[in-house]
């Protein structure tokens, strides 16, 4: 489905809100329930279907919340509350003094999950790891180009001409060698797309013929195992009892795919649902009355962003972006769509990144002065042009299409004729990646603290390539920045090349920095155990309801 509006909506008055949710419950009521047995453990409603359960193919936040946490362990975790690196499948680590080998201890006696498909013979071993990594390196490894043989944040971070080779030096030790320092290397082993696949399960499909049932019937080793998915319906998952940690309260895990905001909150309010995905801000105040329903609220690293497509005329000219991003009301935005609950931006980092660069001059609203530049980059009377508005909530954007229209609107009174365009959300992200948009209102949640995780996977050369670059912008001096920064260890070095590349950015204006918003969830008041990690994702393993 294609949406193409004209000059935009009005918003929906607060005080409809209420109207609006009965006649949501009304409507979800109608729609075919989850049977009983289905509901037993815990139920998610999530706002979409994954594209993948293998995480290393994806950059979805839709699909990395419902596979990531669930399925898969790392070499390494995020501590939720410092932002520190620790343990998971690595035990310890080691680094030489040049930066350029490491050495990972593994657990012992790591399962990995037993299916109907699959029984594995062993725990995790080294192989596992080397498998792993090789998939993604090698384009002879077998599994390489299963999925297409995209694997976007690591072709973003440039992992291929960063890891020169990945060995196994016993049964648990794992060597990595890089062609150069990366200061990031160990944050990247921690994200939740480097989730370690097993090599066992690979032969197996291997010797079948059956490659491509890697990553739609997955095996893993964290704390929930695949049953079933019915596509935008449910995912299910049951407990791994052989998990090498504590293991899973819920002995059943359901994510109900529910894309409209609406009926999510109306089965959350007829408890069908236990936790909600980003329910709008406009209607926390109305959740929060509730007695049986809490929400939860925390800092996110994200950010919500407006991407020029480069590659296209007129976006490739400096004077128009500049003059598109000096014609849009943030504050308006702000309030219409964020309802306060979120952060101007000024820079694509948080101002809670140690490398974030508050010397900035924030982007001023000068409609006067855009229709001025416009003139000089030779469009005195303006042109038509596209915004695509994501179809679903994200942390980042919680309204896209509502800010869209408000943006149409602004860029009406310089002479720019915008239409918003949407369509459904995969549909959204594969035209997204095949560059058809002119503009895009999309977003980043960073799942570790390293400043790298904003500026690579986002704006570098690497990520134009493969796709996760929005705005299609490659520029040599920037990328020169970032790759100078994770050549050095020094934290006071290291900022001083990303002050300088968000100077750059500012200068620029490949997109327009929008807002850092709040991260909410609405939960049932008898769950507990179900915490906001400010890194993105989501983890279900601890959750407990009722007597459970």
């Amino acid at each position: 489905m294609k949406i193409v509006t004209a000059i935009g909506r009005r918003p929906v008055k607060p005080v409809l809100q209420s109207a609006m949710l009965c006649a949501a419950s009304l409507l979800a009521a109608c729609q075919p329930q989850l049977p009983e047995a289905m509901r037993a453990g815990l139920v998610y409603c999530s706002e979409g279907s994954p594209e993948s359960f293998n995480p290393q193919l994806v950059t979805s936040g839709t699909t990395i919340d419902a596979i990531s946490q669930q399925l898969y362990d790392r070499l390494l975790d995020i501590d939720a509350n410092s932002g520190e690196l620790k343990p998971a499948l690595a035990s310890s680590w080691r680094v030489s003094d040049d930066g350029k080998v490491y050495h990972f201890s593994l657990q012992s006696q790591v399962a990995f999950h037993k299916t109907e498909y699959f029984q594995p013979s062993r725990s995790l071993t080294a192989e596992d790891v080397v498998f792993t990594f090789n998939r993604i390196m090698q384009p002879q490894h077998p599994f390489h180009f299963q999925g297409g043989g995209n694997y976007p944040f690591f072709q973003s971070v440039d992992w291929a001409s960063l890891v020169s080779r990945v060995s196994a030096e016993g049964p648990l030790l794992v060597r990595f060698e890089l062609n150069r320092p990366d200061s990031s290397f160990l944050s990247n082993l921690a994200t939740d797309f480097a989730a370690i696949l097993s090599a066992e399960y690979g032969q197996q499909l291997q010797q079948s013929g059956q490659l491509h049932l890697m990553d739609s019937q997955p095996i893993g080793t964290g704390p929930f195992r695949f049953r079933e998915y019915q596509k935008d319906v449910l995912i299910r998952y049951y407990r791994h009892n052989q998990y090498w940690r504590e293991l899973a309260k819920p002995e059943q895990l359901v994510f109900d795919i529910v894309p409209n905001n609406a009926r999510r909150m109306a089965k959350l309010f007829t408890h069908e649902c236990d936790v909600v995905a980003f329910p709008r801000i406009a209607e926390l105040e109305l959740i929060s009355k509730r007695s049986d329903v809490d929400v939860q609220e925390s800092t996110a690293m994200n950010i919500g962003f407006w991407a020029f497509n480069t590659a296209k005329a007129p976006f490739d000219n400096v004077k128009v972006r500049q003059a598109l991003a000096m014609a849009i009301n943030r504050e308006a935005i702000m309030q219409a769509v964020y309802f306060g609950h979120a952060t101007t931006a000024h820079s694509v980092l948080p101002p809670t990144s140690w490398a974030y660069n508050a010397q900035l001059q924030p982007q001023v609203y000068n409609p006067a002065e855009a229709k001025k530049l416009l003139a000089e980059a030779g469009y005195p009377t303006g042109f038509a042009m596209d915004i695509w508005a994501m179809p679903v909530q994200r942390l980042y954007n919680p309204n896209a299409l509502k800010m869209a229209e408000l943006m149409q609107a602004d860029l009406a009174q310089i002479g720019v004729r915008a239409s918003v365009v949407s369509y459904e959300w995969n549909s959204f992200r594969r035209k997204l990646g095949e560059n058809e948009h002119d503009s895009v209102l999309i977003g980043w949640s960073a799942d570790n603290a390293d400043p790298d995780n904003f500026f690579r996977p986002l704006l570098s050369c690497s990520a134009a390539q493969t796709g996760t670059n929005r705005a299609n912008w490659c520029d040599e001096n920037f990328d020169r920045l970032i790759t100078q920064a994770l050549l050095t260890a020094d934290q006071k070095q290291r900022r001083s090349y990303y002050m300088a590349a968000q100077q750059y950015l500012s200068e620029q204006m490949p997109l327009l920095s929008i807002a850092h918003s709040q991260r909410f969830q609405a939960i049932t008041s008898d769950v507990k155990g179900v915490q906001i990690n400010p890194y993105g994702g989501i983890a279900l393993a601890n959750a407990s309801k009722g007597a459970q």
